[in-house]
């Protein structure tokens, strides 16, 4: 029997819409893959699948109805994790959940509710340190700049945590790795595109774009870190484990 592989426009709307086809179709021999991130086969029957909202509401009600926040949550933040095959593992979750007449988000035992499990926790830790390691930059358009490149594509996830705790000033957070941020403008977040300059490094604060009085403030923080900075009691190896080192070159403290 030829693999009928569903192509989707990499959205979650785009990959519950595949959801809802392989239901309607009853479909049993079936891949669903992302069009930027197609492996292309001799054996497979390719079918582009359009994001249909109202069918992917039905998916996401009928999952809600059938599992907890808890599940559901977890199919989200595994999504988000772009890993390599995460829709197939999901497609497989989700149908095992349909197809059950209990609840089987605790049956640890199937590989694809273990592995939900696992990435949604990894990609929960990245969202709490992407929370912490945020360090905003004042431009001359006097916007709180941010630039970040997290493993998992998490910026869905840390807009309401920003949106709440910097609520009276203008901001950007912009994920470099995957080319488009969150703006906040006082009243809403939306999803924004944005063009640098050709070598526009992010690891810098450049004089052109930022403005005078986030030197002075930068200056400031890395007094402030150096002086509470014990050397005696410095632990480098504990100090690694909370914030690694690939968050480094990111943070206006660990810049020369």
């Amino acid at each position: 029997m030829t693999e009928k592989t569903l192509i989707y426009d990499g959205s979650f709307e785009g990959f519950l819409s595949c959801i809802f086809y392989i239901f309607e179709h009853k479909l049993k021999n079936e891949t669903i893959q992302n069009k930027y991130n197609t492996q292309k086969s001799l054996f497979t029957d390719n079918e582009e699948i359009y994001t249909d909202k109202e069918k992917s509401d039905r998916v996401w009600q009928g999952l809600k109805a059938k599992t907890s926040s808890i599940t559901t949550t977890k199919i989200y933040y595994a999504f988000l994790s772009e890993q390599l095959g995460i829709e197939d593992i999901l497609s497989t979750y989700i149908k095992y959940i349909f197809n059950s007449s209990t609840k089987v988000d605790t049956d640890f035992t199937h590989p694809c509710v273990l592995k939900t499990s696992q990435i949604a926790k990894n990609v929960s830790r990245e969202k709490h340190r992407m929370e912490a390691f945020v360090r905003f930059k004042l431009t001359k358009d006097e916007i709180y700049f941010a630039n970040i490149s997290p493993d998992f594509n998490v910026l869905p996830l840390i807009s309401k945590h920003f949106k709440s705790r910097y609520a009276d000033q203008k901001w950007v957070i912009f994920d470099i790795q995957r080319n488009y941020g969150l703006y906040y403008d006082l009243h809403k977040v939306e999803i924004i595109q944005m063009n640098f300059p050709k070598n526009f490094d992010f690891s810098k604060t450049d004089a052109n774009f930022f403005a005078e009085e986030e030197f002075e403030f930068q200056k400031l923080w890395k007094n402030y870190f150096t002086s509470t900075n014990i050397t005696e009691r410095k632990n480098m190896k504990l100090h690694v484990k909370h914030i690694p080192k690939r968050y480094w070159k990111y943070l206006s403290e660990k810049q020369p």
